[in-house]
């Protein structure tokens, strides 16, 4: 009977060793799933897209979370230059065609995967308190002390306004009031907080701000058309994710955010 026992305890020993070990052999072998690769995108991006841009990136982590999307906002000139400095970048989202073309004739960008996707309009903005200016022909009132622009050799807004001025009869009336900011949100900022009187920025810039209100709308044939266009970088170091990225901002999904913010959505 002792000898039973003593079988029956080694023969459960054994089934119970043959188990630990076949879970060991299991829980040791690779699965057939690879991981998801971690992967991070700079964006260098016109700074009147930096509202709208926040939201895409919310939007864009749900359906890409091992993605991470570093912003780089400035005015399209100054990232321009950047990028022909070396500075590294994977997209560029340019506020105007001017600052892509550049990039292109450098061979800096991937040609195909460019398109012009947003339209935008352009606005004379005064402190919401305001009531001094209702019109562009009003900024050569005395009362009117100091205009913001974008400094227009690198800020798209910048040479938008000072072509419609020019075709107004007024760029020559007002220059001595003009001072330039360093892109558009910072003309927004000056006007905002009073330390200018009026300012020509982006309908999307006004439309996000509660302390100004718009004058007055510049006709579009005052100025060139507002264009936004995007495209991966020839050096990007991730050039699959960027380009995910970037049809992923030309996808009807991104629509309802750009429309939000007062875009016009254009890809073709």
């Amino acid at each position: 009977m002792k000898k039973s026992k003593n079988l029956i305890a080694i023969i459960l020993t054994i089934v119970l060793a043959t188990g630990l070990i076949g879970c060991s052999q299991k829980a040791d072998q690779p699965s057939n799933q690879p991981a998801a690769q971690k992967v991070e995108l700079t964006v260098s991006a016109a700074a009147s897209l930096t509202d709208a841009m926040g939201e895409i990136k919310t939007l864009y982590a749900q359906e890409k979370p091992d993605v991470t999307i570093t912003y780089n906002f400035g005015s399209s000139g100054s990232l321009q230059q950047q990028i022909e400095n070396g500075a590294a970048a994977d997209v560029f989202l340019s506020a105007a065609t001017k600052q892509m073309d550049a990039l292109k004739d450098k061979g800096l960008i991937l040609e195909d995967t460019r398109k012009n996707f947003l339209g935008n309009s352009l606005v004379l903005v005064v402190p919401k308190d305001s009531n001094t200016v209702t019109g562009f022909k009003d900024l050569t009132n005395a009362s009117v002390k100091k205009i913001a622009l974008g400094e227009p050799k690198s800020v798209p807004a910048g040479q938008y306004g000072e072509e419609a001025l020019t075709k107004l009869n007024l760029l020559d009336a007002i220059k001595s009031k003009v001072v330039y900011a360093k892109d558009v949100k910072e003309v927004l900022t000056w006007v905002e907080t009073g330390n200018a009187d009026a300012g020509i920025v982006y309908g999307t810039d006004a439309k996000i701000s509660e302390k100004v209100k718009v004058a007055a709308t510049a006709d579009p044939s005052t100025y060139t058309p507002v264009v936004y266009p995007g495209a991966v970088l020839k050096d990007s170091k991730n050039v699959d994710a960027a380009k995910d990225f970037i049809n992923f901002l030309y996808s009807d999904k991104a629509k309802p955010v750009f429309e939000k913010y007062g875009f016009v959505f254009m890809p073709k």
